[in-house]
């Protein structure tokens, strides 16, 4: 096999930031890592460099079994964070993983709460 998993997943996110990045220039990025174990979310301003806002599963409040429930409630949390923080609006960037299952469930959880993905 000429490419591994892994490079294939880096060629996918690094794809899929690149596209965002032309059109949503100036915006907050809400960027999502999904393990096996866990689900975490962060709000990302890339012209300064740091993290506005995080959510994740290895929290306590946040913490129990990874499936679409659980992530579902980091959208939540997320949501409300960044109205904490004065966010109204960002970009979704999945990175390397498919838009469904608990990547889609923390998205419209987000949505839902008010953030505008």
């Amino acid at each position: 096999m000429a490419n591994s998993k892994r490079d294939l997943f880096q060629k996918r996110r690094l794809r899929v930031r690149n596209k965002l990045r032309k059109v949503n220039a100036g915006r907050v990025r809400l960027s999502v890592h999904r393990s096996n174990k866990n689900i975490s979310v962060q709000l990302i301003d890339d012209v300064q460099g740091v993290t506005l806002a995080a959510a994740s599963t290895m929290e306590k409040d946040l913490a129990g079994k990874n499936n679409v429930e659980s992530a579902q409630k980091v959208g939540a949390a997320i949501a409300e964070r960044a109205k904490k923080a004065g966010i109204e609006e960002a970009y979704f960037d999945r990175g390397g993983f498919l838009f469904h299952g608990r990547v889609k469930a923390l998205a419209d959880a987000a949505r839902e709460g008010g953030l505008k993905i």
